[in-house]
């Protein structure tokens, strides 16, 4: 008998899969798959890493901000690979080879959660928090990063669903403890 939580997600691979076979499929269109992989390729690194080292020109204690938001996204990321290795949930273009088209190559063979949106939803609300008139750039953005992991057949929708959820969790726990 398989464990638990990936009979869960047997269950719920199952409910997705029509859904990401039909948003991939999306990606076949060129202008759209270009749209995808580059929000994606934002979403690995460049954008947060841009956003930390600007915050003493964007905001008065914007020194004190790099320090929260570089320990919070290592908080995070150590969090976020220890349910990724333990709860091994396959990417959909790996489980419905064929049915899934894979617009991207992935880092590693586990999707669940999405790290990308994690890292979008954090950065929003911390954002949100300190430097609200970036929220025109950054809402839209982390959004796209978000809709491209499902687009890419990277991952499913409840993968970028709980990469959400962590990274809002994350965010509320760096501002409680910076307060």
């Amino acid at each position: 008998m398989r464990p638990r939580p990936l009979v869960v997600f047997d269950r719920l691979d199952v409910f997705e899969w029509q859904l990401c076979q039909r948003v991939t499929h999306l990606s076949l269109y060129r202008p759209w798959r270009l749209t995808l992989q580059t929000a994606s390729k934002l979403g690995d690194w460049p954008v947060w890493v841009l956003l930390i080292a600007a915050q003493p020109w964007l905001q008065p204690n914007g020194a004190w901000r790099i320090m929260q938001y570089s320990a919070i996204a290592l908080f995070a990321v150590a969090i976020y690979k220890l349910v990724k290795t333990r709860l091994c949930r396959e990417r959909p273009f790996i489980t419905y080879l064929g049915g899934v088209h894979c617009g991207e190559p992935a880092r590693d063979k586990y999707s669940f959660p999405s790290g990308h949106t994690m890292h979008a939803v954090m950065f929003s609300v911390l954002v949100a928090a300190h430097t609200p008139w970036l929220l025109p750039i950054v809402i839209p953005l982390s959004l796209l990063i978000a809709v491209s992991r499902v687009g890419l057949g990277l991952h499913y929708v409840s993968d970028v669903i709980a990469g959400a959820a962590m990274g809002y969790g994350f965010a509320l726990l760096s501002l409680y403890w910076m307060g």
